[in-house]
């Protein structure tokens, strides 16, 4: 869903500025008022910033990322051909981890002390599913993280790095403190609306997505797990009812309010999206998503573009979706019973509304369905197959980079060296400067994250 206007957009552009500038008068009067919480900035001030601030950073240096490293697309050229090929260091990572604990934590949690202060309640339950998002993909993508000692500004310089394990204990916590205020009869005197670009302010599906990441927390557990995936199930069932509720971010049609996929390829352009693993296997199996992925008609030199939908400058940042939590149903189903049918109908309904989702016709589902359509009666076969098909629907979803971590599936070809795909991301340089003595040894290769074995 999109609720976006330019009164927002100016919103969001003015609120930074003005963020900026509390910050400059603060080392001139010296006071003791944090100056990201200016007395006039309200949890619907800071709402947008998160949100947009979280969505470019999963549909920028994540994506891209992600996206690369599991073979959707090619770099061949400049930054992008590095990454391709693991060459990467500390510095890389210095911009989304500095965007995710500034721009979107650290606000985050100003929102989330108005809120309470106030007692919005529906303000106080999305910062906390923005939160617990925000922090599965921290935990996802580096491991252990600073989080219980962070946020506190000067208090607290060099937090301790938070156990990634415990952590998903701490998101759960979180969702169910935001579900509970959410589904409050009492939802406060201030309420979201057009401030809330992801929802515009409906709580049901707030609720809803708070579901949707404990069912990712669930099922990244349940390798050889039955408790695990049962739980993946539960959760999975309480989430996404259709497309309609997907948690996702779609952009505008303004520069300054651009796709961050759609600004990268007009600034760099050194990806390649027609070409790699995904669009090979896309060729294999005649699937009629390939050109919605690629622009054919956007071909040089180089190689092609990327469709429309998510290149768009309006195009869409997948948090979770429908679709996702159908392929977590079908993979949930054969790790807690083994039972290949049903898996196989939510595994049919996955791909199904995947490509209803992105339009292709109904009679080029119906043949794609009868030729792929069919799972193996062996499990570890069966959940090969879920886990190849869903590395397809999470194209531009860092969550596709999961999947094929914790599966094994698709069989990729590392690019480059001899260690293969990498399995993590570095702690950035800022860290090793300002915390040093607090971060983890880690390379792209080790250690795993917990759930990755």
């Amino acid at each position: 869903m999109k609720y976006s206007n330019n009164s927002l957009i100016k919103t969001v552009l003015i609120l930074a500025l003005l963020i900026q500038l509390s910050c400059t008068k603060e080392t001139f009067t010296r006071t003791n008022i944090n100056p990201n919480s200016p007395a006039t900035v309200t949890p619907g001030n800071i709402l947008p910033v998160v949100e947009t601030s979280l969505a470019y950073t999963e549909g920028g240096d994540f994506a891209r990322f992600a996206n690369l490293f599991v073979q959707q697309s090619v770099g061949f050229s400049r930054q992008s051909e590095a990454y391709y090929h693991y060459i990467l260091t500390s510095t890389d990572f210095d911009t989304p981890w500095g965007n995710l604990y500034t721009s979107v934590l650290g606000n985050n949690k100003d929102m989330m002390l108005k809120a309470d202060a106030g007692g919005y309640n529906v303000y106080g339950g999305i910062s906390r599913i923005l939160m617990a998002y925000t922090l599965q993909v921290l935990a996802d993508m580096w491991g252990d993280v600073p989080y219980s000692e962070a946020l506190t500004g000067a208090t607290n310089t060099h937090p301790r790095y938070d156990n990634a394990k415990a952590l998903y204990d701490t998101i759960q916590n979180l969702i169910d403190v935001a579900i509970s205020k959410l589904t409050d009869p009492d939802k406060g005197g201030l309420r979201p609306g057009t401030d809330d670009i992801i929802y515009g302010g409906n709580a049901d599906l707030w609720v809803k997505f708070g579901h949707a990441i404990k069912a990712r927390l669930f099922i990244h557990q349940s390798k050889g797990n039955p408790d695990m995936a049962n739980k993946a199930l539960d959760e999975a069932n309480q989430a996404f009812a259709s497309k309609d509720d997907n948690a996702q971010f779609v952009f505008g049609m303004a520069e300054t309010f651009a796709n961050p996929i759609y600004e990268f390829n007009e600034q760099r352009g050194d990806i390649d999206y027609g070409a790699g693993t995904l669009v090979n296997k896309l060729i294999a199996l005649k699937d009629p998503r390939l050109n919605i992925f690629t622009d054919t008609s956007y071909n040089d030199v180089n190689g092609a573009g990327i469709g429309s939908y998510y290149g768009d400058i309006n195009g869409h940042v997948e948090f979770i979706t429908y679709d996702e939590m159908l392929f977590v149903k079908a993979e949930a189903t054969l790790w807690s019973s083994g039972n290949i049918a049903q898996s196989q109908t939510f595994y049919q309904e996955a791909i199904k509304a995947n490509m209803e989702k992105l339009g292709v016709a109904p009679a080029d589902i119906t043949t794609y369905l009868a030729a792929n359509g069919t799972l193996p009666s062996n499990a570890t076969d069966a959940i090969a197959q879920v886990a190849l098909q869903e590395w397809i629907a999470l194209y531009q979803n860092p969550e596709a980079w999961t999947t094929w971590r914790r599966t094994g599936s698709p069989i990729l070809t590392p690019t480059a060296g001899s260690l293969g795909v990498p399995r993590r991301f570095l702690y950035p340089t800022n860290e090793y400067s300002l915390n040093g003595k607090n971060v983890p040894q880690a390379t792209l290769y080790t250690p795993n994250i917990f759930w990755d074995f």
